[in-house]
């Protein structure tokens, strides 16, 4: 069952907002989710509104090789610090939103189930301790990936390009700020058939240490999405329509279909 609250954005009308989502409505708040935010006398059914990405980052950070169990398999070595790309602004899409081929791209597309971490302050140089009170919440990703793109070139791994795809970078429907991802799991379901389910306790670098190293790289502004990293089960969506689902118990279920 969901913890509470569940943060989410949406449009009603021709009017964005944002409030706390409740089994199926929506306390409507006003002013900044990140800064002291508002309740007010206003709810709103979820079968009346779009809902949006949960927040505007103004990055995407995404981790790779953050897993033992996945680490083990590729017989790669444990990272002492995050390994990370960023995912282009432009490939953010919502919940419930269609995932695109790309038109100048015939190769597999992958899907990648994750933890995503929501930063909900600016936070720069901080340490383990101090990276707690930079998170705001934790949301489902899917870090969707153009495969074939990754290894194209012998001479340069195209990271960002095979995951920056406009629609690639995925997450929603809420930001859960009363979880602790280490006791959950993550659920990988393309088409009804489960393929990735994974501790998140697995994680080889866990957040406060992720956030506290990455900090001394680059400021993290409050919206900014820091990907855990996958494990285990990442395959290719091979069907005309595909749909995809990313659950993780107490943060919510990212649902969207891919159109081959």
């Amino acid at each position: 069952m969901n913890k509470m609250p569940l943060w989410v954005r949406f449009v009603h009308g021709d009017q964005t907002g944002f409030g706390i989502l409740s089994g199926a409505t929506i306390q409507v708040h006003e002013g900044s989710v990140f800064d002291a935010p508002v309740s007010t006398p206003l709810t709103l059914a979820l079968d009346e509104v779009k809902l949006l990405i949960p927040c505007v980052p103004s990055k995407m950070i995404a981790l790779w090789n953050n897993f033992h169990a996945l680490a083990a398999k590729l017989d790669v070595i444990k990272p002492d610090s995050p390994l990370y790309l960023l995912k282009g602004n432009n490939s953010f899409l919502a919940h419930g939103e269609t995932i695109v081929r790309p038109k100048s791209y015939a190769g597999p597309v992958a899907f990648e189930g994750e933890l995503g971490i929501v930063i909900g302050k600016r936070c720069k140089e901080v340490s383990e301790n101090e990276a707690a009170d930079c998170i705001f919440g934790y949301t489902c990703v899917n870090d969707v990936t153009a495969a074939a793109v990754l290894k194209e070139n012998p001479t340069f791994d195209q990271w960002t390009r095979a995951k920056s795809y406009d629609t690639f970078g995925v997450f929603g429907p809420a930001i859960a700020t009363d979880v602790d991802p280490l006791q959950c799991s993550v659920r990988t379901i393309l088409n009804g058939a489960e393929r990735q389910n994974y501790p998140l306790s697995d994680m080889i670098i866990p957040p406060h240490r992720m956030i506290s190293q990455i900090s001394y790289d680059m400021t993290l502004m409050p919206g900014d999405v820091i990907c855990c990293g996958t494990s285990l089960g990442v395959g290719s969506m091979k069907e005309k329509t595909n749909t995809i689902e990313v659950a993780i118990e107490g943060i919510g279920t990212l649902s969207n279909i891919f159109e081959n």
